[in-house]
């Protein structure tokens, strides 16, 4: 039995995560009061059935701190029941959960003992601390809308069916923020820029001109060596602590050229060694 758990922030899409979920053939539970986990697993074992060989679990706030404290004692135990569980855990900046909040007029689950928003949402990160710090899978979805954020859902949990580590290679730009999300992060803003070139302007890093522009500059090869050098020498040593995902991010000003034809190409050179465990997101052409 496999067993997903999704939790995080209020707002920072765990429904969408287990839709997503739901669709991939998981069986799935939102909102579980994380001390009804262990007896959830136990009928399940019970049960013999193929429906429950993937599940997946909604866990928030609301299980109170004696419980979420015990989060990982609980996760031992249930793994002692040979059972393979992921923790992904979802999250957000403050200022964009209280737009969503606002937008859908939802209220936050611990405004109900009359907390004004901003300090339920602080409150609920001090509660969930214990899920964060021993999450699998941290997603900042800041900068993701609902459907970009089921299709990484889908790709990098719900497919994934053999034990290999996921891989998310994703292009960024800082003047939007830099991806919390990531292992490792790498600048290339220091390299030639094909926004400064009129006609390269409105392309992006998987035109051919804007492809060619950038081989045609040394600096370009050898930032892309180092990079790709650097990644196959520490995957493997990420492989062997059975890390389950790992996210290599690549920044340039704007998130348009140059991150973008890197992470092409680094992909592209991974998928040849490690194939469909590899990811790869631009996440401000999305």
């Amino acid at each position: 039995m496999k067993l997903v758990i999704i939790s995080g922030l209020s707002g920072s899409g765990k429904s969408v995560a287990l839709h997503a979920l739901e669709d991939e053939g998981y069986y799935c539970i939102d909102n579980l009061h994380l001390g009804l986990l262990e007896p959830f697993v136990d009928q399940v074992l019970m049960a013999h059935m193929p429906l429950f060989d993937k599940a997946a679990v909604g866990i928030d706030a609301r299980s109170g701190l004696d419980d979420l404290e015990r989060f990982g004692a609980i996760l031992d135990a249930i793994r002692a029941r040979n059972i393979a569980i992921e923790v992904i855990f979802l999250q957000a900046e403050v200022n964009t959960l209280i737009k969503r909040f606002s937008e859908t007029r939802r209220k936050h689950p611990l405004t109900l003992r009359g907390l004004p928003l901003i300090e339920a949402i602080h409150l609920e990160r001090t509660l969930l601390a214990s899920i964060a710090d021993s999450a699998d899978l941290v997603i900042d979805t800041t900068h993701t809308n609902v459907h970009q954020l089921r299709g990484l859902i889908t790709e990098r949990v719900g497919t994934k069916e053999i034990p290999r580590m996921s891989i998310l290679v994703q292009s960024f730009g800082f003047k939007h923020g830099v991806p919390s999300d990531s292992d490792f992060v790498f600048d290339v803003r220091c390299l030639p820029n094909p926004h400064w070139e009129p006609e390269l302007r409105s392309l992006t890093g998987q035109d051919p001109e804007v492809i060619a522009y950038l081989q045609g500059h040394p600096m370009v090869e050898e930032m892309h060596d180092m990079i790709t050098q650097f990644v196959r020498t520490w995957i493997p040593r990420f492989e062997v602590e059975n890390r389950s995902y790992l996210t290599i991010s690549i920044g340039c000003t704007g998130g348009q050229h140059r991150s973008v034809y890197l992470c092409e190409r680094l992909a592209e050179e991974l998928r040849s060694r490690y194939g469909s465990c590899i990811s790869l997101r631009h996440r401000e052409l999305s």
